[in-house]
């Protein structure tokens, strides 16, 4: 009898504790980017460390697609309560809406509201390390002595990586061509190769390969230094006025309550002060970087102003 009362009060205490376990509230963090990748390794550390903050159980979600614009029509389509947020980057709210000819669903950068940013993403000039290029300038001089002979790689037509770029030979006045890759990763191998010239492209793709010898990395692209190689020059020490960084930040439905909107950029804040999310954005390439709801608002704008000057420049139209 004392066995069956004691299974009896087990069982009250489970039943007791099924409403509270099904009210648990779920927030869907959408990535547009596939699993591995630099998006996705952001959108991961951030729903593991905010989800204590908000109360809630943070599910993350890929939704690849058209630059990540498939994640953010999700978004822009889902309640404004908060229950599903994106991680968006650059490239999708600044770039991918803006090239010509583009027939997308929306607009990320105008549609949805950047809340709060999470990390920036420097990007790198790499060479092959056994190639004959060992400085930026280098690369210049051999565009200019052979025209049309130099060649760098991107990840696709409209990638931040073509239209850097784009930007470097509107400020050299180099002449080299664009060889488009489906991906950072091919990109990479056909560098390593020596088949094409160079690459600027996001630092959490080429770390490994830098740090064990296999690229060469001359550059990078924005103006404040990157911790893990800090004695590399910023490009806009050798050619005023590059200075380019990626961002990725948490967005959501635009019509969210400003109060709500308030606690989630909070929670963003207090999740960045984790050391152990601090250290492992680090190593993974990136550089943990909280901007509130202003600073990142103003950073989108300006970026979106950079990348349609560039666009119209060279007449990019999507493909």
């Amino acid at each position: 009898m004392r066995r069956r009362g004691f299974i009896t009060s087990l069982l009250v205490l489970a039943l007791a504790a099924l409403p509270a376990l099904a009210q648990e509230r779920t927030v869907r963090l959408l990535s547009g980017a596939s699993a591995g990748g630099s998006s996705d390794f952001a959108t991961r550390l951030l729903a593991e460390a905010m989800g204590p903050i908000i109360g809630a159980r943070v599910v993350v979600e890929n939704r690849t697609g058209a630059n990540g614009v498939v994640a953010a029509q999700e978004t822009a389509r889902s309640a404004p309560d908060g229950s599903t947020l994106f991680i968006c980057p650059m490239s999708t709210m600044s770039i991918t809406p803006q090239l010509l000819g583009a027939n997308l669903p929306l607009d990320p950068g105008a549609e949805l509201l950047p809340i709060a940013n999470v990390a920036l993403s420097s990007y790198g000039f790499v060479v092959a390390a056994n190639g004959p290029y060992r400085s930026v300038q280098d690369v210049l001089a051999a565009a200019k002595a052979r025209p049309g002979q130099v060649t760098f790689a991107s990840a696709g037509v409209g990638s931040a990586q073509h239209l850097q770029g784009e930007l470097l030979k509107q400020k050299t006045g180099a002449d080299m061509v664009h060889v488009p890759y489906r991906g950072a990763s091919p990109a990479i191998v056909d560098i390593l190769g020596g088949r094409t010239d160079y690459m600027i492209t996001n630092m959490a793709d080429v770390t490994r390969q830098v740090q064990e010898g296999a690229l060469r990395l001359l550059a990078i692209s924005d103006e404040e230094p990157f911790p893990l190689f800090p004695e590399v020059p910023p490009l806009a020490r050798l050619i005023p006025g590059f200075n380019v960084v990626g961002w990725f930040a948490l967005c959501g439905q635009k019509a969210m309550a400003p109060a709500l909107v308030d606690r989630l950029e909070a929670a963003v804040r207090q999740a960045m002060g984790d050391p152990e999310l601090v250290r492992r954005m680090a190593e993974g390439g990136l550089t943990p970087r909280f901007e509130d709801r202003a600073s990142i608002t103003r950073r989108l704008a300006a970026d979106r102003a950079l990348w349609l000057g560039v666009i119209r420049a060279v007449n990019l139209r999507a493909s």
